[in-house]
C-alpha cells in the first residue's frame, strides 16, 4: 500500500509541474507575501510612497517605499492579519487591513486620495485589528520580543523563549519543556520542514535563536497539515537576505557569570533575485547543564552554530531556497557529592578512585533544499526535500570504576557508553489554492528515518550482583567470590532465589559484564572468560507517509477549518489512522470577540530517541535486571488522541487583547519516557490512556507610548492510567493505580513587559515567571516519614537531603549527617520539596510536589549608544534570577533525576550593527 500511495503522489506531482507560469515570486512554507500598487485616482503609478505593515499583538513592523512603477512588495511575512497604512506628500494617508494566511502572495490594489501632505502617521490597531478569526489557539512571537526578552538558557534559547512567552508550556530543564501536559509531544516546522524529534539540550542541537525571524506557538487544535507530535507545534519562519541590496548585520560578543562567553554574527545580503542570511555563534560556560547540586560541579561545554538561508528567485515564478544547519555542542555530565569518589577506592587496585569524569557530545547538521513555483496567481506548487542527523557520543570516565555511583538501582555504580545516531531524510509537497472564501491546501510528506543504538554497560560495583550474604544478609563485596557454589567454603550464604534472606538474589548472566570479577569461574555464566561490557546493537529504519487535505474557509463573520490526515507509520510496529480535523470561529464584531472551537483526531508517533532499546531490550535479561520494575515484551505502539478545544478571544479597545483556551486531551497509549538506571540513555515508554485537560490564557498588551507587556497562565492536569503497555519497565506507575505524571503543574504564569520612553533612550525589559512545582514522583518521597527511611524503606541518602533542604525542627539534613528520625509532633518538611502529609499521599490526588517558586529576569540596554546613523553600537546588561531563589525543577525525576534552576547570573553584551 505504501509503495501505491508513493506512486501515486509522484504521478499527481508530475502532473502538476505541467501547469504554465505565471510572473510573481513565491515564499516558504511558514510565510506569505503581500505585494501591490499604489496609483492615484486618474490611475497613475505613485512612486516613492511609504508603505508599512504591523501586527500589533506581536509587534511586528516593516516597511518600505514604492517604486517608479509605483510598486511594492513585503516577503517573508509570518502569517497573520496585517494593518497597512501608504503615506505620500499631497495625499491623504491610507489603510487597510491584511490578512496572509497562505504561502499564495496577496495582492492590494491601492488608490490615494488627494489630500493635506502626510509628514509621519502613527501605526495604530484598534480593537477589531487586534483580533484573529482563527479556529487554532496561537501565540505570535517576533524579533520586536525575542530581542530583548532575558533568557535562562543560552545554550537551549528557543525552548526558553517558547517557555516564556506560550501559556500551557511547563519549564523543565536542559532545555526541556513539557507543552500542554506532554512530554515533548512537540514538533518544529522551519519554514515548513517538519521536525518532530526531540529538541534540547541531551538529545539534540536546535536552531540558533539568531537565525529566528518569528514563531508561531499552536496550542490549539492542529491543521491537518501537521502530524506526529502535535501538543504544541511551533512554526518557526527564518530571516532572508532577499531583497537587501545594502547588506547589513551584527557582530555581537558577551560575557557573564560561571564564565559564560559567547560571539558570533548575524549578517544578510543581496538583491532583487537572491539573497543569503548567515548566522554564527559560540558558546563556552562552566554551567551548561542544569546540574543537580546547587553549586555546579564538573559542568563545562560548549556549543558552536551556523544557520545560513539562500534565496533565488530561478524566474518570475520559480524559486529555490536552501537552509543549512550544523551544530556541534560538548558538555560534561555535571557531578553531584557522591560523584566526587571520596574516600572511595579502586576495587581492583585499592588505589583512590580519580573524580568522575563522564562527557557528551552531540552533533547536528540539516539540509533542506525547497522549489517553489507559482501556476497562477492563486495557485502555488511547492516540492522540497530534507536530510536531518543528530549524532550523539557518550564516553565514560578514564577508570571506569569512577564511574556512575547510583547509576543502577539500590545506588551501585556502573559505567556505560554510547553512540546514537538518528537521521531523518524526507521529501514534501503540496499544493496551494486561495480563492474567495476558499484557503486549500493539499500534500503529502515521506519521511525515511535511519536509528542506530549502540551502547556498551558494565557493573563497577562488587555488592551489586554479590553471589554471597554475609551473617546480617548483606552482599559480600570479596571480589574473588563469582559464584554461589564458593559460599559455604567461606562461611557464606548462597544468595540465591531459595535463600529467604535473598533481596535481590545473584543473576549469573550478570556476572559476565561484572567488571569487578577478574576471575570469573569455569562454572559461571560466561563459561570462565573474562568479565567485559556488555554490548547492545540496534539498527533500525522507519518509513512514514502522510497525505492531507484542509480547507479554512471564510464566511462573513464565519471561519471554518476543515481538513482529513492520512498517516501510515512503519517501524518497528506497523499503524495506520484517519483523521479527521475541524473547527470553527465566530468574530462578534459589536463586541471585539471571537468564540472558536476545534476537534481533532490524531495519530502520535513513538519516539525516535533509544526507540529499538525500549521496544527491543526487554526480550534481553540483562537490560531487564539492570532496570529492575516489570519487564514488557511489548514494543511502542502509535497513540491514539481525541483533542477538543474551546475559547474566545476579547479586545478592550486598542490597549489589550485576551486570548482564553480550554483543552481536553483523552490517549490511548500514551507516552512518556524513563531512564536506563540513573544513566542518560532515556527511552520512551506508553501506559493504557492518558487525560489532560486546563486551560490556557495569553494577555497582551500593544505599545502604547513605549510600554508592551505580555502575560501567560495555565492550568495543566495530566493524569496517566496504568498498566504500561510499551517499553521497558517504568519505576513508577505499576501500583495499578491513576497517578499525575512529572509533568503535571496546577499553575504557572509569566509576565513580561518592556519600557523605552522614547527611541533615543535606553530600554527595559522584565519578566516574572511563577511555578508552582511539577509533582515528585519518585516513591522515597511519597512524604516527610518515607523520605528518612522511617517506614521501613529506603531513606534519601545525606547529599539528597542536604540538596532538598531537609529538616525537622531547627536540625537541617547536611551530607554527613541525613536525619533518620524525627518525631511527629516536631515541624518537619523540606524548603525545596513540597511533601503530601504524612500517610496521606495520593499519587493522584495529593502528590508531594516541588516547591512553588517565583523568578525574576531583567534586561537593561541601548541599541544605539552613540546615536550614529549607518553605524551603531549596542549594550545589553541582563541578570537572571535577581533574586537569587534555590528551587529546584525536579528531585529524582524517573526521567531526568535532580536538576536545579539557575542560581542568579550577570551577562554583559557588546554589539556593532551595520
Amino acid at each position: 500500500m505504501l509503495k501505491r500511495l508513493s506512486i501515486s503522489m509522484v504521478f499527481v506531482l508530475g502532473l502538476v509541474v505541467l501547469f504554465a507560469a505565471a510572473p510573481a515570486e513565491a515564499q516558504l512554507g511558514n510565510a506569505g507575501a503581500i505585494e501591490g500598487v499604489v496609483k492615484d485616482s486618474s490611475g497613475g503609478v505613485v512612486p516613492g510612497a511609504k508603505v508599512e505593515i504591523s501586527y500589533a499583538v506581536s509587534g511586528y513592523q516593516r516597511e518600505t517605499t514604492t517604486g517608479s512603477d509605483g510598486s511594492f512588495r513585503f516577503s517573508n511575512v509570518p502569517f497573520n492579519t496585517y494593518h497597512l497604512v501608504v503615506t505620500t506628500p499631497g495625499f491623504a494617508p491610507y489603510t487597510q487591513d491584511v490578512d496572509v494566511r497562505s504561502s499564495v502572495p496577496t495582492g492590494v490594489q491601492i488608490t490615494l486620495k488627494v489630500g493635506a501632505a502626510a509628514t509621519s502617521i502613527t501605526v495604530e490597531a484598534n480593537g477589531g485589528d487586534l483580533l484573529e478569526k482563527d479556529p487554532s489557539f496561537h501565540t505570535d512571537v517576533d524579533t520586536g520580543l525575542t530581542d530583548r526578552m532575558p533568557l535562562e538558557s543560552q545554550s537551549s534559547s528557543v525552548s526558553s523563549l517558547v517557555t516564556l512567552a506560550t501559556p500551557g508550556v511547563v519549564a523543565d530543564s536542559n532545555g526541556l519543556f513539557h507543552g500542554l501536559g506532554d512530554h515533548a509531544e512537540n514538533s518544529f516546522s522551519v519554514d515548513g520542514q517538519p521536525i518532530t524529534d526531540q529538541q534540547s539540550k541531551v538529545f539534540s542541537n536546535q536552531i540558533p535563536l539568531d537565525s529566528i525571524q518569528s514563531l508561531e506557538a499552536v496550542s490549539g487544535g492542529p491543521p491537518a497539515e501537521y502530524g506526529g507530535k502535535t501538543s504544541l507545534v511551533i512554526k518557526v519562519t527564518t530571516q532572508s537576505g532577499l531583497g537587501v541590496t545594502k547588506p547589513r548585520g551584527t557582530v555581537y560578543s558577551s560575557y557573564g557569570s560561571f564564565g559564560s562567553v559567547t560571539g558570533g554574527f548575524r549578517l544578510a545580503f543581496g538583491g532583487q533575485k537572491w539573497g543569503n542570511f548567515i548566522a554564527a555563534n559560540g558558546l563556552n560556560s562552566s554551567r551548561f547543564l542544569d546540574p543537580p547540586e546547587l553549586h555546579a560541579i564538573h559542568d563545562k561545554g560548549n556549543e558552536e552554530n551556523l544557520f545560513d538561508r539562500v534565496d533565488y528567485n530561478v524566474t518570475s515564478a520559480d524559486s529555490i531556497h536552501t537552509n543549512f544547519q550544523y551544530t556541534r555542542s560538548w558538555f560534561q555530565t555535571p557531578n553531584t557529592i557522591d560523584n566526587l569518589n571520596i574516600g572511595v577506592n579502586d576495587p581492583l587496585t585499592g588505589a583512590p578512585l580519580p573524580v568522575q569524569d563522564q562527557r557528551a557530545q552531540i552533533k547536528t547538521f540539516n539540509i533542506a533544499p525547497v522549489w517553489t513555483r507559482l501556476i497562477s496567481t492563486t495557485t502555488l506548487f511547492t516540492f522540497g526535500g530534507y536530510v536531518r542527523q543528530d549524532k550523539f557520543n557518550y564516553y565514560p570516565s578514564g577508570n571506569v570504576f569512577a564511574d556512575g555511583t547510583g547509576l543502577i538501582p539500590g545506588g551501585s555504580s556502573a559505567t556505560l557508553n554510547q553512540q546514537r545516531k538518528l537521521t531523518n531524510a524526507g521529501l514534501r509537497t503540496d499544493v496551494s489554492y486561495v480563492k474567495g472564501k476558499h484557503n486549500i491546501k493539499a500534500g503529502a510528506t515521506f519521511q525515511h528515518t535511519f536509528l542506530t543504538e549502540n551502547f556498551n554497560f558494565g557493573i563497577t560495583d562488587p555488592v551489586f550482583n554479590s553471589p554471597c550474604l554475609d551473617t546480617n544478609n548483606n552482599p559480600v563485596p570479596d571480589i574473588t567470590l563469582n559464584d554461589p557454589s564458593q559460599c559455604a567454603g567461606r562461611g557464606f550464604q548462597q544468595n540465591v532465589a531459595a535463600n529467604p534472606n535473598a533481596a535481590v538474589p545473584f543473576v549469573p548472566i550478570l556476572g559476565c559484564f561484572d567488571l569487578t570479577r577478574a576471575t570469573p569461574s569455569p562454572n559461571d555464566a560466561c563459561g570462565g572468560t573474562q568479565s567485559t561490557l556488555f554490548p547492545f546493537r540496534g539498527r533500525a529504519d522507519i518509513k512514514e507517509l502522510a497525505l492531507y487535505l484542509q480547507d479554512t474557509i471564510s464566511l462573513g463573520n464565519w471561519a471554518f477549518n476543515v481538513g482529513f490526515r492520512e498517516d501510515l507509520y512503519r517501524g518497528v510496529v506497523h499503524d495506520s489512522q484517519p483523521q479527521p480535523r475541524v473547527g470553527f470561529a465566530y468574530n462578534v464584531k459589536k463586541t471585539n470577540s471571537v468564540l472558536r472551537v476545534s476537534y481533532s483526531r490524531i495519530l502520535e508517533t513513538p519516539f525516535n530517541e533509544n526507540l529499538i532499546l525500549a521496544s527491543l531490550g526487554a526480550s534481553n535479561p540483562v537490560i531487564v535486571d539492570v532496570i529492575g520494575g516489570a519487564s514488557l515484551q511489548q514494543p511502542i505502539r502509535s497513540g491514539q488522541r481525541n483533542q477538543f478545544n474551546a475559547g474566545f478571544q476579547q479586545a478592550f479597545g486598542k490597549y489589550v487583547v485576551v486570548d482564553a483556551d480550554y483543552l481536553w486531551k483523552y490517549t490511548h497509549n500514551a507516552y512518556d519516557f524513563s531512564a536506563f538506571g540513573n544513566s542518560p540513555i532515556f527511552f520512551p515508554i506508553a501506559w493504557k490512556n492518558s487525560k489532560i485537560d486546563g486551560p490556557s490564557v495569553r494577555v497582551s498588551m500593544p505599545n502604547f507610548h513605549g510600554f508592551t507587556a505580555l502575560v501567560v497562565l495555565a492550568h495543566v492536569r495530566a493524569r496517566y492510567f496504568p498498566p504500561q503497555v510499551g517499553g521497558l519497565g517504568a519505576t513508577v506507575g505499576q501500583g495499578g493505580s491513576v497517578f499525575r505524571i512529572d509533568h503535571d503543574q496546577a499553575f504557572n504564569q509569566t509576565t513580561h513587559f518592556q519600557y523605552q520612553p522614547w527611541k533615543t533612550l535606553p530600554w527595559l525589559a522584565f519578566n516574572w515567571r511563577y511555578d508552582s512545582g511539577l509533582v515528585a514522583s519518585n516513591p522515597l518521597v511519597a512524604d516527610f516519614q518515607t523520605a528518612i527511611g522511617a517506614n521501613g524503606g529506603i531513606a534519601l541518602d545525606g547529599d539528597q537531603q542536604a540538596a532538598i533542604g531537609l529538616f525537622c525542627g531547627n536540625t537541617f539534613a547536611t551530607i554527613n549527617n541525613p536525619i533518620t528520625s524525627c518525631p511527629l509532633t516536631i515541624p518537619q518538611g523540606s524548603t525545596l520539596l513540597k511533601f503530601a502529609a504524612n500517610g496521606t499521599n495520593n499519587p493522584d490526588h495529593n502528590p508531594s510536589r516541588v516547591q512553588p517558586r517565583n523568578l525574576f529576569d531583567l534586561s537593561v540596554g541601548d541599541d544605539n549608544l552613540f546615536h550614529g546613523d549607518h553605524y551603531k553600537w549596542s549594550l545589553r546588561l541582563t541578570a537572571i534570577n535577581l533574586t537569587n531563589k534555590t528551587a529546584l525543577y525536579n528531585f529524582l525525576s524517573t526521567f531526568s533525576g535532580t536538576h536545579f534552576v539557575t542560581p542568579r547570573a550577570y551577562t554583559a553584551e557588546l554589539g556593532f550593527h551595520f
